[in-house]
């Protein structure tokens, strides 16, 4: 990749169960620490336990949980990058899975929220907004890619919001995807997914542009890619093959093959079907690797944030390719033998210099995966 064709991420922000400073919120998932507490509801739930965002009212309405968080994430991005929210060149990509439309019965746009957010955060231009279930996070950021790749933008904020409600709680309860008491991803006991909340964003510039205004870049986006399984609304094609060609579609588009890759940040919702799909899919993608990468997973730290994960992960990502630490896997005892990867458990592992790629899968059949680069690799 040629200097003037990376494009650098410039500033970023989330807002997470464990806090929403970037560097303190890194430490904690160092640590080993998680956000997962028990979390009321008025109606019976196959599990109480649920992450929450300390400073969001969970009082509020949910729309305005979602207008708040956004807004908040949205406008700290920006200013990490140093740039005017309301610079015409600025386009956000704003992604959510529901948002906070389950419980509004009467909604009739699925983008209002985040033309409301953006306009609030102070951006001139209306947003694109994207809502493909669980990877809406990763997709916004791939979306944003493609667009500063073709010239239609010059700047995009990236990423992905959602707030914890009753509704999704319900939802994810009777569908038996929810666990009863605890996230262990990858786990030979998981047994279902913990629902959290959050939001992060990403800003993307191509390098040339950034270099002249004096930024500095946390990393470099290299190429995404993603497929659908079009197998079933709630659950992934079991071979795996689907989130194999979501891979190779971002090494491809990245120019690497999988010997380079060094971290991978999986999507480890923690439900005995999606961690055993993912098992096996890296299994085939890494056959043979000399040396595998090292493999790590957030939600049992920040709880499933649905159409934030992947933008979070895309933060956390870029975290471990800066540091060359990976944090251990929450409550990971006893990993799945057919993962085939280093993963850590209890303590942090370190990772070779390289690329990482992070994996989300989303209901509907939807899956994305992200090269990303540490900022070393950015070309001066």
């Amino acid at each position: 990749m040629s200097a003037g064709s990376q494009v650098w991420v410039t500033g970023r922000a989330w807002s997470t169960a464990l806090g929403s400073d970037v560097d303190t919120v890194w430490e904690s998932l160092l640590a080993g620490a998680s956000g997962i507490t028990e979390v009321p509801s008025p109606l019976p739930l196959r599990g109480m336990l649920a992450a929450t965002v300390p400073d969001l009212d969970r009082d509020l309405p949910a729309w305005d949980r979602q207008q708040r968080i956004t807004r908040a994430t949205l406008s700290t991005a920006l200013r990490d990058a140093g740039i005017d929210p309301g610079d015409p060149r600025v386009l956000p990509v704003l992604g959510t899975s529901y948002g906070p439309h389950l419980e509004m019965p009467d909604t009739r746009s699925l983008s209002h929220w985040s033309t409301t957010a953006a306009r609030g955060a102070g951006c001139g231009v209306e947003p694109v907004t994207v809502t493909t279930a669980c990877s809406a996070g990763s997709d916004a950021v791939l979306a944003g890619l493609a667009l500063l790749e073709e010239g239609v933008a010059d700047v995009c904020v990236c990423g992905g919001a959602d707030v914890l409600t009753l509704g999704k709680r319900l939802g994810h309860s009777h569908l038996g995807t929810m666990s009863p008491d605890g996230l262990r991803a990858f786990d030979t006991v998981r047994n279902g997914t913990v629902l959290g909340e959050g939001a992060a964003f990403l800003v993307l510039e191509r390098a040339e542009r950034a270099r002249a205004r004096g930024a500095r870049p946390y990393g470099v986006v290299a190429g995404a890619g993603s497929s659908n399984d079009a197998a079933n609304a709630v659950a992934p094609d079991p071979s795996g093959a689907n989130v194999v060609l979501a891979v190779e579609r971002a090494l491809r588009d990245a120019d690497i093959t999988p010997q380079d890759v060094t971290v991978v940040n999986a999507h480890g919702s923690g439900t005995p079907v999606n961690d055993d799909v993912e098992a096996r899919a890296y299994a085939r993608l890494f056959a043979g690797v000399p040396r595998p990468p090292v493999a790590f997973a957030t939600k049992g730290a920040f709880g499933h944030t649905l159409g934030a994960t992947g933008a979070i992960e895309a933060v956390a990502l870029l975290q471990a390719l800066a540091t060359g630490t990976v944090p251990p896997v929450p409550f990971l005892r006893n990993p799945l033998p057919r993962l085939g990867l280093p993963i850590p458990m209890e303590r942090p592992m370190e990772a070779e210099p390289g690329w990482g790629i992070s994996v989300t899968l989303g209901f509907g059949g939807f899956n994305t995966c992200l090269v990303l680069q540490g900022p070393e690799s950015a070309a001066t």
